[in-house]
């Protein structure tokens, strides 16, 4: 079967994202939109991702835990996790090396963390826009660890990607999927990425705001409804 999915958003948590990036909003937008399966993806911090999943399980849509870390050359990588324990340990290794650099709201925006009636209960105090003290590499190979699926993030970017940061992708890097978001140059790209049909390729939004949330556009071919199983869609290897 194929399921809509929109893996890239982000929560009220992330410092860039709009107010209106509540657990309940998010969820049902995706579903006025009529996607199967959405992806909360903050900025260095899962720690909206518990909530997310109790909302969506009510509201019978399927939420995969995820983050978007900025790596210490500044590309931006998404994790996808399978089980609580997998993202409370990732979160774990997030607060070792995330730089202890207060947020500054005013300039940088809030980080909230919500209860599941769209409450806030709290507030991250670390700015997490900050770059944390691991390489891509290094990310990658902690998302591996935990049975994750990493993916280098809006490669047709020209800031905080890594084709835009490094310049080309490293054919010995353990990924097999890609993401493109809907504006970037992707021709480009294609011409500094000799193996670029080689990867898997999700298409997804990068929402910070409830508008920019996809419609049915972009679907992923799973043999049932279920987060190990849209995972396992996108780790399947065109190499």
């Amino acid at each position: 079967m194929k399921l809509a999915v929109d893996l890239h958003i982000h929560s009220g948590l992330s410092p860039c994202a709009e107010f209106t990036m509540t657990p309940n909003n998010i969820i049902n937008m995706a579903k006025l939109k009529g996607l199967d399966a959405i992806a909360i993806t903050d900025h260095n911090s899962l720690k909206n991702i518990e909530v997310f999943l109790k909302v969506a399980n009510k509201n019978d849509i399927i939420c995969i835990p995820g983050v978007e870390i900025t790596t210490k050359e500044e590309v931006h990588v998404l994790g996808y996790f399978e089980t609580i324990e997998s993202v409370r340990e990732f979160q774990r290794i997030i607060d070792m090396h995330l730089p202890r650099d207060k947020n500054n709201k005013e300039m940088f925006g809030n980080q909230l963390i919500y209860d599941e009636n769209d409450n806030i209960i709290g507030e991250e105090q670390m700015l997490l826009s900050r770059s944390i003290g691991l390489s891509l590499e290094e990310i990658i190979d902690e998302i591996r660890k935990l049975n994750g699926i990493p993916i280098p993030a809006h490669i047709n970017r020209n800031r905080f990607s890594i084709i835009s940061n490094l310049g080309f992708i490293n054919p010995e890097l353990k990924i097999n999927a890609i993401e493109i978001c809907g504006y970037g140059d992707l021709k480009s790209v294609e011409k500094l990425c000799p193996n670029f049909e080689s990867y898997n390729k999700i298409y997804s939004s990068d929402a910070h705001s409830l508008g920019q949330i996809l419609e049915r556009e972009f679907f992923v071919e799973v043999e049932r409804q279920s987060i190990k199983c849209i995972i396992n869609a996108l780790e399947k290897s065109n190499k």
